[in-house]
């Protein structure tokens, strides 16, 4: 019997196969450890939009594992992709475009948790005509998809019938965060006439994160400044550049304005109605974000000035006796900034008896600050009172405790704006689980 023709074969499988099975045992090895990181850090299941893998459809190829940008959201088990940390995917959505086979897409929410949404079609149109919502609202906070969801949106709108009346706009955008900004560039950019209305000044949520906080983006094609590429930033470094792209494309922004309402006219217009105008126009872009409407503890004294629902300048406190409310990576960088100033007393309290979703570095943070007494954690605390200068907060045992206080910050995330949307008319949907458009990223 010639046994070199085994040899051969038994060769070639060394060669090729060998080396396939190792690196998917590498690969899976990687996958459990991710797995146990992802559930001490709580990020193991998702929190709003994430990937969902068709198992049935999936081919094993591993394009979705070196495109994500947050590393180990998707994992590999028995030559299969798995989700290992839903609860890190901030929506790039490159795991999908990368699949050859369509075996993964993004989701909105869960079987089990609901995420509610405004009732938005492909063409980012809600369910009212010429009304459109994009950005944070629309469920994609990413700075780089919310600016090309803006782009998007607004050539959908130049490529629609420009009827209407002739005294109105075409378009008015209210917000001026990164949506906001890049569907006003992008309405200069085609000659529309338009009005950007910001109820604060240019950057929108941006503007609220903690000093220095890291935000990240992706290479832009900006119309009438250039490209820019920005991986990752300061929040100070990205203000300034949207304040000078704002200043050399003389983009006009109306800040300090906020709308009261958007209605229809008898002409089959719509009015946008603020403090200051009432705006006429056949097209009107949401792009407000979800923070604007924080969620609050609904306890007594709350409507003390001392509490607040953001932080943009620690360095005006000094001296302070603070407590942070709230366990995400908002909470904790903004008792961290707050605890760099001279002479603060920083506390954290927080509900339950660990963080959960928070970044690891953060994690390690805080952690080495509460060590070092630089920061104070509250576990399985709740605030239950607030007053002129103390605080009163309940612990995991029912006893509730009095605390010298200064300044009170709630980082308990933002409420959806529904009765504003209501008011436009726009119909709310909870998604259980429901795939985003493929359209709309």
């Amino acid at each position: 019997m010639d046994f070199q023709p085994i040899l051969m074969t038994a060769g070639a499988m060394l060669v090729f196969v060998l080396p396939f099975y190792l690196r998917h045992r590498a690969q899976e090895k990687r996958t459990i450890r991710a797995q146990a990181r992802a559930k001490e850090d709580g990020v193991h299941e998702p929190v709003t939009i994430h990937p969902r893998i068709i198992a049935e459809a999936c081919i094993g190829i591993g394009n979705c594992l070196s495109v994500c940008p947050e590393g180990d959201v998707i994992g590999f088990i028995h030559g299969q992709a798995v989700p290992i940390a839903p609860g890190k995917c901030i929506g790039h959505g490159l795991c999908e475009r990368a699949c050859p086979v369509n075996a993964i897409e993004l989701v909105f929410g869960t079987a089990q948790r609901g995420v509610d949404l405004p009732r938005i079609m492909e063409n980012f149109e809600t369910n009212v005509p010429g009304i459109f919502v994009i950005g944070e609202l629309g469920g994609m906070g990413l700075i780089g998809n919310a600016f090309e969801q803006g782009k998007q949106c607004v050539e959908g709108i130049v490529k629609r019938p420009r009827s209407g009346p002739a005294d109105a706009l075409d378009v008015v955008i209210v917000g001026c965060g990164p949506a906001g900004l890049s569907a006003s560039l992008h309405c200069k950019h085609h000659d529309l006439k338009f009005a950007t209305i910001e109820k604060e000044d240019v950057g929108g949520t941006v503007r609220h994160y903690p000093r220095k906080k890291l935000v990240m983006s992706r290479a832009l094609k900006i119309p009438g400044y250039g490209k820019i590429d920005i991986r990752e930033t300061r929040k100070e470094e990205l203000i300034e550049l949207w304040e000078d792209i704002v200043e050399k494309t003389n983009l006009t922004v109306n800040t300090g304005e906020t709308v009261s309402d958007v209605s229809q006219t008898r002409d089959g217009a719509l009015q946008v109605t603020t403090a200051n105008a009432v705006y006429k126009t056949k097209s009107v872009i949401l792009a407000i974000g979800r923070r604007g409407v924080p969620r609050k503890l609904d306890v007594p004294g709350e409507h003390l000035s001392k509490v607040m629902y953001s932080l943009r300048e620690p360095d005006a406190f000094r001296d302070d006796e603070i407590t942070v409310v709230g366990g995400g990576d908002s909470a904790v960088e903004a008792a961290l900034a707050l605890a760099e100033q001279e002479d603060n007393r920083v506390s954290i309290s927080y509900r339950r008896d660990q963080f959960g979703r928070i970044k690891p570095a953060n994690r390690q943070r805080i952690q080495t600050a509460a060590s070092e007494g630089l920061v104070e954690v509250l576990w399985s605390t709740s605030v239950v009172e607030i007053k002129e200068e103390t605080i009163a907060f309940k612990d995991g045992a029912g006893q509730v405790h009095q605390r010298r206080n200064t300044a009170l910050f709630i980082f308990a995330g933002g409420l959806l704006p529904t009765a504003f949307l209501k008011s436009c008319g726009i119909e709310i949907d909870t998604k259980f689980g429901d795939p985003l458009s493929r359209g709309r990223v």
